[in-house]
């Protein structure tokens, strides 16, 4: 079983991951917590767990921050969290998204192809991300 450990938060819907990968401050807690307001579910915040297990990439909280996320200006809050969870699509919060119908990226995590989308700069791209987890893209 091959594991890393990334600088990523991770949200869970419909029993699938998004992780949000970028620099500190890039708004991975804070995309954390506009999902979990909607329904999304913690995986982990600032730290996360990647493991492959039978060609599939998983994510979950390292133990000792298990069930934490940071809220800026407001200190560490207390979550449910899941996990392992399988992981659907990564969001590169560092990058923005400038295309109204962005072309297919990847990302390559544990020798594994992942859908990559930028960071949309947009009230609903939170929503978009749990919907997409729920039924994927046409």
């Amino acid at each position: 079983m091959e594991q890393t450990i990334l600088h990523a938060s991770a949200i869970s819907c419909a029993g699938r991951a998004v992780v949000f990968t970028g620099p500190s401050g890039s708004g991975k807690s804070g995309m954390a917590l506009e999902m979990m307001a909607l329904g999304g579910l913690l995986v982990s915040d600032d730290r996360t767990v990647v493991t492959l297990e039978q060609g599939r990439v998983y994510v979950s909280a390292p133990v000792a921050i298990r069930g934490l996320i940071e809220a800026r200006g407001v200190g560490i809050l207390s979550a449910q969290s899941v996990g392992p969870v399988a992981v659907s699509l990564v969001v590169d919060m560092s990058m923005i998204e400038t295309a109204r119908m962005p072309p297919e990226r990847e990302i390559i995590i544990l020798a594994q192809s992942l859908p990559l989308l930028y960071n949309v700069e947009s009230r609903y791209f939170p929503a978009a991300i749990l919907q997409y987890l729920r039924q994927g893209l046409v």
